[in-house]
């Protein structure tokens, strides 16, 4: 019976896969594109808040002690200004208090010890209707401008309000009813306001009210 012997290389020619087979690649499926969502857009930053402006400041150094005085010149700028102008150039160095009424004023920042009138400016327009829509009234410890009977006739002098002089104020725009410009208020020595207000009048040089020994203002300056 014939032998029949197998060939190594037909066997391992049947079984080897083709060479393209082998060396095709595997396609992977590709990645979906994800929706993203946008960066969050930030808040703006809100500008900081100014601080407000310091108020100026007065002290009137008395013979009875300091008097601070804080003004208002958004309100009244014209009337502060002229008080400051005043101050800066020394006019109320060694002026006096010359009317003092209890329950009601303390006036002064116009006349000498020997009663004699100073010098001024020319007058200052009355701001008495800005400065009463602002709030600002003759009520205790609030200071304004003295003036005769026409109403824009202040120059120099000033008064304190002891009293609550509701009858100073602005009603109208007529002489009698313009008022009396409140253009600040006393923040500290008001007591003393008060030990002035008490102190004895007499007549002098045909003045009532006038403080038997002079209430001096030995200074005024503008405080820092």
């Amino acid at each position: 019976m014939p032998s029949f012997a197998f060939s190594p290389v037909l066997l391992i020619t049947t079984l080897a896969l083709p060479l393209a087979a082998q060396s095709k690649p595997i396609s992977k499926p590709k990645p979906k594109p994800v929706a993203t969502a946008p960066a969050p857009v930030p808040a703006p930053i809100p500008e900081p808040t100014p601080a407000p402006k310091p108020k100026p400041r007065v002290q009137l150094n008395t013979s009875y002690g300091p008097i601070v005085l804080e003004l208002e010149p958004d309100v009244a700028p014209a009337t502060v200004a002229n008080f400051l102008r005043y101050v800066t150039e020394g006019h109320y160095v060694d002026t006096i208090f010359h009317r003092v009424i209890p329950g009601f004023m303390v006036q002064g920042g116009g006349m000498t010890v020997e009663m004699m009138e100073k010098n001024t400016h020319a007058p200052v327009t009355n701001e008495a209707p800005a400065t009463f829509k602002a709030g600002l009234k003759n009520v205790p410890g609030t200071v304004a401008m003295a003036r005769t009977q026409d109403p824009h006739s202040a120059s120099a002098q000033f008064f304190i309000n002891t009293g609550n002089n509701t009858s100073l104020d602005h009603t109208a725009p007529t002489e009698e009813g313009y008022g009396y410009c409140v253009f600040g208020r006393v923040v500290e020595g008001m007591e003393a306001v008060l030990k002035i207000e008490k102190v004895t009048t007499v007549w002098r040089r045909g003045m009532q009210n006038v403080p038997e020994y002079p209430v001096r203002i030995k200074s005024a300056e503008i405080l820092k």
